[in-house]
Order: structure tokens, then sequence, then C-alpha cells
């Protein structure tokens, strides 16, 4: 397949660098040393990929077998406002990753996993900008509600983390570790996501799936290989290297994860509309299950460094015995190998919403007794934060019958900051670059 490349309009592209310059300040740093860490690769390019001589036939839906449209006004009303809602939360989604990313960053382990890092949040850079591009180069106005594309463009760059559209993205990180995790398990959440939505009956949207894809392959990588090194040294003895630590970080990410598949009961409507071809639940079933390979696969390197001369065999047989009996191996326990929790564990959106459930299944009745095991089994860095706490306090009322889950749900809010705010959410400022390097401002649009 051929790829075109497309470059927004002069003052849209100098907002996403004047957005760049102030929220991913490695950027420079990485394009640099390009060659050093990604010798093979083609150096990264700031623009929207389209792929050429895709399929234009619509294969899901109510008008499967049709000619996929090419302009938003040859959507019905229904379909082009839902597409609209997912195009910006798909851009809220990929600025709100650079936010988490940057602020912990500088604690990675080594350089090479720094550049990983670094190259994943250019390459989410990228993807908001292919969708600021669906954005900007159809006229979406019948269903926009009067909100401009450049009124759209501004809200999307005016959001720190906090007030992006999905869950998962309003929660800092506390470590590099999350750093990792969050690849390794939110971006593959983002794998799914691209892949449901190749089939999407709107063709720009389609086609800017397959170059996202690609480099979605990579965002895997910078989480899982980072990760397995971790288990290696774990096993070894080294002392900074707990797989503790590594469980903790996916107790706090797989619930949110699931989260973002949408209620499992629920993602009809995408495959109706011919935008995606799986439902909710289909989507998570396939995603929890490739979680569970790649937790086995990282148990497997470290039960393999831990007894370096078992065979391939011997070492699956111990993990399935650990597995089953939840007993213990020549002195190494079931709750030191990672597991991929109850997926009712810690939820609080969806067919599990408020269930006191814990990581084996295990269920709880009085909330303060689930709250005092949720302190357990996730990082202290966590349950410090003021998301675990409106958490705790929706809990309570739910427990309690002060309020219905449904009514809990609903009222779980959003996490706002309170200070120390990018500038760029009280206003977007669209900054024309001068050939001499200077800047311009064209114009200022108040919040």
């Amino acid at each position: 397949m051929k790829v075109e490349n497309v470059t927004l309009e002069k003052k849209y592209h100098s907002a996403v660098e004047h957005w760049r310059r102030h929220h991913f300040k490695d950027y420079e740093t990485l394009l640099d040393n390009w060659e050093k860490y990604f010798p093979k690769d083609e150096k990264f390019c700031l623009c929207a990929k389209m792929e050429i001589g895709t399929s234009d036939v619509i294969t899901v839906g109510e008008q499967k077998g049709e000619k996929k449209r090419l302009e938003p006004d040859q959507l019905t009303e229904d379909q082009a406002r839902h597409l609209l809602a997912i195009i910006k939360a798909q851009a809220s989604t990929e600025f709100g990753s650079i936010q988490q990313h940057a602020g912990t960053i500088d604690r990675a382990h080594d350089d090479q996993d720094r550049a990983w890092v670094m190259r994943v949040m250019a390459e989410e850079l990228r993807h908001g900008y292919q969708m600021l591009h669906l954005l900007l180069s159809k006229d979406w106005s019948h269903v926009s509600g009067g909100v401009t594309g450049e009124q759209m463009v501004e809200e999307i760059l005016s959001m720190t983390t906090g007030n992006h559209v999905l869950d998962a993205f309003n929660l800092d990180y506390d470590s590099f570790m999350d750093n990792i995790t969050f690849a390794a398990f939110i971006d593959r959440v983002g794998k799914y996501q691209l892949t449901m939505q190749k089939v999407c009956a709107y063709k720009p949207m389609a086609d800017s799936m397959p170059p996202m894809l690609r480099e979605e392959a990579f965002h895997l990588a910078a989480g899982v290989i980072p990760l397995r090194r971790f288990a290696e040294r774990a096993a070894t003895g080294d002392p900074l290297a707990n797989l503790e630590l590594v469980q903790q970080s996916i107790n706090k990410w797989f619930a949110r994860g699931l989260e973002m598949f949408g209620d499992e009961r629920g993602g009809q409507k995408n495959i109706q509309l011919g935008f995606k071809d799986l439902t909710n639940r289909q989507a998570v079933d396939q995603y929890t299950e490739e979680c569970r390979k790649m937790i086995r696969d990282i148990n497997t390197r470290f039960v393999r460094a831990r007894f370096p001369d078992y065979t391939p065999d011997k070492v699956e047989a111990v993990i399935e015995e650990l597995e089953r009996s939840h007993g213990t191996h020549k002195g190494l326990a079931y709750d030191e190998i990672l597991r991929l929790p109850d997926p009712r564990f810690f939820r609080r959106k969806g067919e599990h919403a408020f269930q006191m459930i814990g990581v084996y299944g295990e269920t709880f009745t009085d909330a303060e007794t689930y709250l005092r095991y949720l302190s357990r089994h996730l990082n202290s860095g966590y349950i410090a934060s003021r998301d675990l706490r409106l958490y705790a306090e929706t809990l309570r009322k739910v427990v309690a019958g002060e309020l219905t889950v449904e009514e809990g749900v609903k009222a779980m809010p959003k996490l706002k900051r309170l200070g120390g705010s990018c500038p760029c959410s009280r206003s977007v400022r669209w900054v024309m670059e001068e050939q001499d390097g200077s800047e311009t401002t064209v114009m200022t649009r108040p919040a």
C-alpha cells in the first residue's frame, strides 16, 4: 500500500507545533538521536498519513455493500454526529497520552527506554494531528452545533490531564512503571479500536487507520519489552526490580483499559452505523485473552531467569502448577509471578461498575474493607491520588444505597486541575512561524 502525507493549513500546523513545544519538550532530542535508536526506521514526519488503495466498499452495518462515504454530508445525520464524537475523542486521547508520559519520562530506567517512550509520544502527536486533519479537511458544520473546525481544534489543544474525554487519560503517572504498563495495556486498547475502525463507512477515517496501526505496534513493544527486562532483573535478585510494582501498575491500568471499550453490553450501534466490526463484549473478550497471553509471556521469562537450567516445557509446567495451586515451587510463590486481575476488579463503569470484587474474584460486602483491600493492591502514589478518593466517596454512597449504580457512574466527577495548568488551557495561540524562525501570533482565542 502507498501512503499520502498531508500537512495541515499553516496556522493549524503551527498551533500543533506550539502545543508540542509546551508539552513535549524532548521532541527535538528525539529527532536528533533518531538514527542512533531507530537506524532502520524512516525518520518521523509530523503529518497526516492517508493509505491509498484501500477498499471503498462498506463491509458492516445497514449500508453493507454500498460505497464508502467520502464527505460528512454523505453520511446520515446520526452517522455524522456519532463519527464526529469518535474523531474528537480519539484526538483527545492522543494528545492526552503525551501529557501523561511527559510527567515521568525523565525517570526512565535507561536511555533506551526513554527513547522508546519519546518515540511513542511523537507518534501519538502524529495520530492527534491525523484526527485534526479529519476534522479540518471536510465540512462538519451540519452536525457540529455551530462549532467551527477552528473551535474544535482549540478545544482539543486546550485539554489537560483531568479533562480529556476518556478516564484513562485523566490519570497522572506515579512513576516510569506507569509509562511502560500504560503502553502495554492502554495502547493495546488503541490497537483494537483502530483495527475495528479500519472498516469505517467513512473512507477518510478508514484510510487513516492502517498507518496509525503500524505505528501502534511499536507502542506495544515499548511497553512489553521493558516489562520483560524488568521481570528478568527481578528473577535474578536485582534489589531495584520487584514484580509487585508491576502487578500494582497492572491492577491500576487493566480496569481502565476494559472501560475504554465502553459498556460490555453495548457497541451494536457502531456496527449498525458501519463504524466498527465488533461489539464491545467481543472486543473486551479478545483484549482480555491477549492480555493473558502477554502476562504468561512475561512470567515465562521470569521463571526461566529464576531457574536457568529448566527446559521450556519445565518452565511452562511450573507456571501452570503455580496458577492451579496458588502454592510454591522451590521457594517461588504464586504471588511472586504476575496475574491478570479479575475483569470485574476495581470497575467504575460498565457492566461491573462498583462491584466490590478482588483481583482473584473474591467478593466484598463492606466498602471500608474493600477500600483497605485496594490500598494493598494499588501503588502508593495512586492510593494518595484525588482520583481514588473520588472513587471511594462514590463507592460508599452506592453501597449505602444513597446512589444507584447508574447514578454512581454518572456522579463520578471528571478530574480537574486546580492550578498549574498550561497557558494553552485558557487559550490557543495561532502561531505562524516565519522563515527566520521567529513567531507571529495571528490570533488568540480566550476560553
